[in-house]
């Protein structure tokens, strides 16, 4: 039995580091900058690498590695790091991999920092990225070149809920030779696996659903070993390493990841649909509901829908503004994947440096209202949205 391959929530719950002399039921955390060495053989083998083993806290920490060991698992993915931020996982994965000259193809649909990332920082050491139509797959080859190394994307997207074939975007890669980089924030390691759609590496911002209550912040990439191995060395010299005490908390999120999900998408659901027939709205985009120009896709690859629901309410920017300012009993932030239900208007407030038309490239219309679907009774949830529309 021992020898068979465990069920993802026995994993979440199950994997857990060696047990000390104290035998304690759940792992302790492990608050030290640093680890002792036995002599000075063992202080020399250690930093040579010929044994696997805690030196520093900004290199491994145990409570950090049971972290990434459960991450790794859900994702099957051979190795991974873990980062002190979302955007730590992302930054130090494009520094670690790319040089001077290199090229990256990223879905225009991106998160704003992501985006600043990509366009104001990463030029500064003759890095550029071509962005391309997440609508428009077919035009993805048109933009590789001899210089491109990263191809990039996130699915769903944030925060117009878009979804790409990842099955396409590794026949990409794999036909030129790219390294395949996807966003898993929104899915989860619990409804997509991109490895198995032929990723190379995988990113979770940990602070959304990952934590799944608004507490700490974190990141990880997970991937193929060897990629992995030039993250580590990469963060090992530069800092942006998960400390123990969030990673301990984050670790004992997983334990609960599936059951967490499998509500949130239970009661996002309910909210599309009541969205969807609402007079006062225009559109719903929910990757399960089958008015999704991406559903059969959706379906195929991932296991559920999701916590996240767009949809525009009809009357623009100041539609947007009078609905967040009537609601009631759901959150106004800038977080996700929170057991409490919180209400973004994107062209008001995260992308509203953006001219119209460059949202619009990137479906942020000006009602857009962005509805991360909390664990509250999707009967109050809706009541909530019903009353601020009305």
């Amino acid at each position: 039995m021992s020898k068979q391959k465990k069920q993802f929530e026995t994993e979440a719950i199950r994997t857990q580091l060696q047990r000390t002399e104290f035998l304690e039921h759940t792992s302790p955390l492990y608050l030290t900058s640093s680890f002792i060495f036995e002599d000075a053989e063992d202080m020399r083998a250690s930093f040579s690498e010929e044994k696997e083993r805690n030196i520093y806290s900004r290199f491994t920490n145990p409570n950090t590695s049971e972290f990434v060991d459960k991450i790794c698992k859900m994702e099957g993915a051979e190795s991974g790091y873990a980062f002190a931020t979302g955007m730590a996982a992302v930054f130090s994965t494009f520094a670690a991999l790319l040089n001077s000259g290199d090229h990256i193809v990223s879905a225009r649909s991106v998160f704003g920092s992501t985006h600043t990332l990509l366009t104001k920082y990463l030029p500064k050491w003759n890095i550029e990225t071509s962005y391309f139509n997440i609508n428009e797959p077919e035009t993805i080859e048109r933009f590789i070149t001899p210089k491109t190394k990263i191809l990039f994307a996130e699915s769903p997207t944030n925060p117009a809920i878009d979804i790409i074939d990842l099955e396409l975007l590794g026949n990409i890669a794999k036909k030129h030779n790219l390294i395949l980089v996807i966003d898993n924030c929104f899915a989860t390691p619990y409804l997509q696996q991109p490895i198995k759609f032929g990723a190379h590496l995988v990113i979770h911002s940990a602070t959304k659903l990952i934590d799944g209550q608004g507490r700490v912040l974190g990141g990880v990439t997970v991937g193929n070993a060897d990629l992995i191995r030039e993250i580590y060395l990469f963060a090992r010299n530069t800092g942006p390493a998960l400390s123990p005490f969030n990673a301990w908390t984050l670790s004992k999120s997983l334990e609960t990841l599936a059951v967490r999900v499998d509500k949130h998408c239970e009661n996002a659901l309910k909210v599309a649909e009541f969205l969807e027939a609402h007079p006062k709205v225009s559109w719903v985009k929910y990757p399960f509901l089958k008015s999704h120009p991406q559903y059969k896709v959706a379906k195929r690859q991932m296991k559920l829908g999701g916590n996240i629901v767009a949809f525009e309410v009809k009357g623009g920017i100041e539609a947007g503004r009078k609905f967040l300012d009537a609601i009631k009993i759901c959150s106004l932030s800038a977080n996700l994947g929170d057991t409490r239900t919180i209400v973004t208007h994107p062209a008001s407030t995260t992308h509203s440096s953006l001219a119209e038309e460059d949202r619009l490239v990137v479906n942020i219309t000006d009602g857009l209202v962005r509805v991360s679907v909390g664990l509250e009774h999707a009967d109050d949830i809706i009541a909530d949205l019903e009353q601020a529309l009305g």
